[in-house]
C-alpha cells in the first residue's frame, strides 16, 4: 500500500514541496565524463542503479551504447535468472496457456454461469501477475537496460489490453515470445511475430476476419473485421497520414481473412496458437497500396505485410517516434532523416538506426538533455534502480502505476500510452510522485518484506547523491540538507531534476 500525503500531513510537507518547487532545472552542457554516463543511463537505460554512472564512465559511453546495442554479450544475474525461472507460467507456449487456464473442455462450447467464469478468471490472475512480475524484475535488474527499454516501447507501439477476454491468457506470452527477442532486430520480424500472436489477433479481432460465402463461414466468423487492417496501417507501419485509403483498409481486411487462431476444438493444433483458415479466405486477386497482389493465402499475406514493413513511409513514422521518445517531444526533423536514410539503407534494423540516434549531435545537445518527462513507468522504475533497493514484491510499484493513470498492460485503445510531459505533467500527478518518493526513500515501501536491515536516512541520501552526480547544483544540494534527515532521500527522488531523463 502506498504512502498518502493526507491533509494533516500537508503542513509537515509545506517545506519539502516549496523547496522542490523552487528547484530550477540545471542545463547539463555533458562536458564531464560522469555527465555524458549519466545522460546515456537515462536515456538507453531507466535511469543509473549505484555504482552504474561512475561504471559507465570508467568504461566509456561508447562501448556501453556498443553493448546495449548487443544484449546477448551480457549475461543476466543469477539470482534474476532464478527469480525469472520461477515464473512458471512465462515458459508456457499460448496453447499450454488456454489449456491450462483458459475455459475447461467440458466448458467450450457451453455457456458459463457467471460464477464459473469469475472462478476460471481468478485462477488465471497468475498470468498477469507473473508477467508484471518478470517485466519490473527485468527493468530494475537486468544489464540488458536498452533491451528492456526497447521492449516496452514496442510492447507500447503494438500495445495488447490485458483486459480484453482471452488476452488475459496471452499477454506474457506475447511480450515474451513477440516483442522482446525482436526488440533490437528487424522491424520486419517484429511485425510478422506481433501479427501471429494469439493476443494480438484477439485483441484486434483479426481471428474473426471471414470471407463472406466461404464454406467456414459460419456462426461468428461471418464478415470482414477490418479491426487489424487499420489498426495495422495506422499505428504499426505507415501512420495516421500515412497515404493510405477506407480502400486500402477494406482491401487489406480482404487480403487477411482466415489468418487468426486454430479452432477451439481440438485447441490448438501449432504452438503458438496460429492458424491460417483457407477455407474463410478470399483469393481473389486485390490491388493494395496501387499494387497488384494475386490471390495466393498466406503468400499474399506475406506480400502485404511486406510491403508495410519495407514502405519508406513506415521508416518515417518509426523514426519519428524513437527520435520522440530518445531525444525531445518536438523532435529534430533533420534528425528524424537521417533516422529514416538508416532505416532504409539497413532494412529496418532496429539496432543500426538506434545506433545512428545515440552518434547524433541532437542527442547529445544541452538543449535536449534532461527534457524528456519521465512517464508513470520510467519514473517509478527509475526511482526503484537509483534507491538500490533490493525487490522481491512489485504489488507497490504496480500500485503506484496504476494510481498515476499508467497500469502495466491496462491500455484500452491500441495506440498505446504517450510519452510527452503534457499527458503526464499536472499538480494531483506530482503531489502523488512526491508521496511514493517519500515512501520509498524511507525505506518503508517493503520492496522486500524480508529486509531487516534498512539503511539510516543519512545513508541514504549519501547514496542517492552518489548515484547521481552532477544532477543538482551545490545550492540545490544544501537545500536537501537542511531538511530533516527522514525527508532529504525523498525529496532527492521527488526532485524536478529527477522528474527528469
Amino acid at each position: 500500500m502506498t504512502a498518502v500525503i493526507t491533509p494533516g500531513k500537508r503542513r509537515a510537507w509545506l517545506p519539502v514541496l516549496v523547496a522542490a518547487v523552487l528547484f530550477p532545472l540545471s542545463a547539463s552542457a555533458l562536458a564531464s565524463s560522469d555527465a555524458q554516463a549519466l545522460h546515456v543511463l537515462n536515456r538507453l537505460a531507466f535511469g543509473p542503479a549505484p555504482g552504474e554512472v561512475q561504471h559507465v564512465a570508467n568504461m566509456g559511453v561508447d562501448q556501453y551504447i556498443q553493448q546495449q546495442l548487443h544484449p546477448d554479450s551480457m549475461p543476466l544475474p543469477d539470482e534474476l535468472q532464478q527469480q525469472l525461472a520461477a515464473l512458471d507460467t512465462l515458459q508456457l507456449s499460448p496453447t499450454e496457456l488456454f489449456e491450462q487456464y483458459g475455459p475447461q473442455p467440458h466448458a467450450r462450447g457451453e455457456k458459463l454461469t457467471p460464477a464459473e467464469r469469475k472462478a476460471l478468471r481468478q485462477r488465471a490472475k497468475v498470468i498477469l501477475q507473473q508477467a508484471a512480475e518478470a517485466r519490473l524484475l527485468r527493468a530494475i535488474e537486468s544489464p540488458r537496460q536498452l533491451q528492456e527499454v526497447m521492449t516496452a516501447f514496442w510492447f507500447n507501439h503494438f500495445n495488447v489490453f490485458a483486459g480484453k477476454g482471452l488476452d488475459y491468457l496471452w499477454i506474457g506470452s506475447y511480450e515474451q515470445r513477440a516483442i522482446r527477442p525482436y526488440a533490437l532486430g528487424h522491424f520486419r520480424d517484429l511485425l510478422f511475430a506481433t501479427a501471429k500472436s494469439p493476443a494480438m489477433l484477439f485483441y484486434l479481432d483479426n481471428w474473426l476476419d471471414t470471407q463472406p460465402g466461404t464454406p467456414h463461414a459460419r456462426g461468428r466468423f461471418q464478415g470482414i473485421n477490418e479491426n487489424y487492417a487499420r489498426e495495422i496501417m495506422e499505428l504499426h507501419t505507415l501512420g495516421v497520414n500515412g497515404g493510405y485509403t477506407q480502400s486500402d483498409v477494406t482491401t487489406l481486411a480482404h487480403i487477411l481473412t482466415g489468418w487468426g487462431l486454430c479452432p477451439p476444438r481440438g485447441l490448438f493444433s501449432t504452438p503458438g496458437g496460429f492458424c491460417f483458415d483457407p477455407q474463410r479466405h478470399d483469393f481473389d486477386s486485390q490491388v493494395f497500396l496501387g499494387s497488384d497482389i494475386a490471390g495466393g493465402g498466406q503468400q499474399e499475406i506475406q506480400q502485404a505485410l511486406e510491403m508495410l514493413a519495407d514502405s519508406p513511409v513506415t521508416a518515417r513514422h518509426l523514426s519519428y517516434e524513437l527520435a520522440q521518445y530518445f531525444v525531445a517531444d518536438e523532435p529534430p526533423a533533420a534528425l528524424v532523416e537521417r533516422l529514416t536514410h538508416t532505416w532504409i539503407q539497413s532494412d529496418g534494423d532496429i539496432a543500426a538506426v538506434l545506433d545512428t540516434l545515440f552518434h547524433s549531435p541532437e542527442f547529445w545537445s544541452a538543449r535536449y538533455t534532461g527534457n524528456k518527462f519521465k512517464t508513470p513507468y520510467e519514473y517509478v522504475i527509475s526511482m526503484v534502480r537509483a534507491s538500490g533497493e533490493l525487490v522481491t514484491n512489485v504489488q507497490p510499484l504496480l500500485g503506484m502505476m496504476a494510481r498515476l493513470g499508467m497500469p502495466l498492460y491496462g491500455y484500452l485503445t491500441p495506440d498505446g500510452y504517450k510519452n510527452t510531459q503534457d499527458v503526464w505533467l499536472n499538480p494531483d500527478a506530482m503531489m502523488m510522485r512526491l508521496s511514493f518518493a517519500t515512501f520509498v526513500g524511507s525505506g518503508n515501501a517493503r520492496l522486500d518484506p524480508n529486509r531487516v536491515d534498512p539503511q539510516d536516512s543519512q545513508a541514504r541520501a549519501s547514496q542517492l547523491f552518489d548515484t547521481l552526480p552532477g544532477l543538482f547544483t551545490p545550492a540545490q544540494i544544501v537545500t536537501i540538507d537542511s531538511q530533516p534527515l527522514p525527508l532529504r532521500a525523498g525529496l532527492i527522488l521527488g526532485s524536478p531534476q529527477f522528474q527528469y531523463r
